[in-house]
Parts: structure tokens; sequence; C-alpha cells
């Protein structure tokens, strides 16, 4: 076993890590800690298109990246093992479905306890239009970003849903005039 540093982090690893070319591999944070998945240039690559279109086959990623369908396919399966590839999804107009308004409210808690915490955190779970919610540091506990209709469906969800629960003490709303930039995609260098 030998000590490697990564960032902050220093962890002992095998001494074939090195060895054997694994200097590309990432730390990723789980529930036990970190755990090591090898992520190479061909990897990075498979990634930056899956991004652009998670419906490549296995042929079209190999003719992107330079390597074979089955070797796409089992690096694709080991990816997607591993929960590098968290899932695919269809993206959806909101616009076209009727969902005109974007709005991101910040929460003041009532009191900073751990049960307090525990019970808003559980309403958010179970507020549909809530898509992101964010533990800040700052003025505000809490940064939600919703979904809505219209203005009469953020005045029913901030009076009606997070301004009577017991574990908020103040809700500031803001809406989004211009969407200036989307992406979920990773910045993968």
């Amino acid at each position: 076993m030998i000590e490697v540093n990564i960032g902050q982090i220093r962890r002992k690893v095998h001494a074939n890590y090195l060895r054997y070319g694994y200097n590309n591999a990432h730390f990723v944070h789980e529930a036990g800690g970190l755990r090591m998945t090898q992520i190479d240039a061909f990897d990075l690559k498979m990634l930056a298109a899956l991004q652009d279109d998670g419906r490549l086959t296995n042929q079209q990623l190999a003719d992107l990246v330079g390597l074979s369908a089955s070797q796409c396919s089992r690096r694709r399966m080991r990816l997607e093992d591993e929960q590098v590839i968290a899932g695919y999804h269809a993206d959806l107009a909101g616009e076209a479905l009727g969902f005109n308004l974007i709005a991101f409210i910040h929460i003041t808690l009532a009191t900073h306890s751990p049960d307090n915490a525990r019970k808003f955190r559980a309403l958010v779970s179970r507020v549909d239009d809530i898509q992101e919610a964010y533990s800040l540091t700052g003025d505000a506990d809490y940064v939600l970003k919703v979904v809505l209709r219209d203005l009469k469906d953020l005045s029913n969800l901030v009076n009606n849903v997070l301004m009577p629960h017991q574990s908020v003490a103040h809700v500031r709303s803001s809406i989004v005039l211009d969407r200036l930039k989307e992406s979920a995609r990773l910045p993968l260098k």
C-alpha cells in the first residue's frame, strides 16, 4: 500500500494503482465515504457524447470515440454500475406544457434544530412543484427552484404550503424574467 494525495484527501491505495496507469482515477462520494472509479480519456469522450445525446447506440458511440461497439458497451455498463452515469431521461419543454413561471424561493427556518430541518426536508420531498432544493450558507437556509403554470400557483405554494409549515419562519421569492443559460452538462475535461 502507498499513500496518495487527492486534493485535501490522503488515501492508502494498492501500489498497482499507479503502476497500472490508474492515475486518471476519480474518487466518488458515497454513503460509506469515498470509492475509486477509473475514468480514462475514452470514458470522458463517451460521457461527453452521452451528455449530448443519451440515446446513442453503442455503434454510434464507438464511431465518435474511436473504440469498438463491444468496448463501448462494456464501458457504458461499468459506468452505469458505478453510478457515474446516474440515469437517462427525456428533457420536457415546460413552456409547451403550460409551465410558464420559474421562481427561486429562499427559506429561513424558524429554528435550526435537526428535527426542524428534517420536517422541512420532508415537506420539500412531498411537493412536486419544487424541482430543486439546496441547503445554503448565508442569509437563507434553503433555496428552492419551482416551476409553475402562473402567479396564482406561486401564490398558492407560498401562502398555503410553505408559510403555514411549522418549520418555516421567512419566505422570499424571486421570479425569473429571462433564462440566460440552462445546462445539465458537466464540464468534462
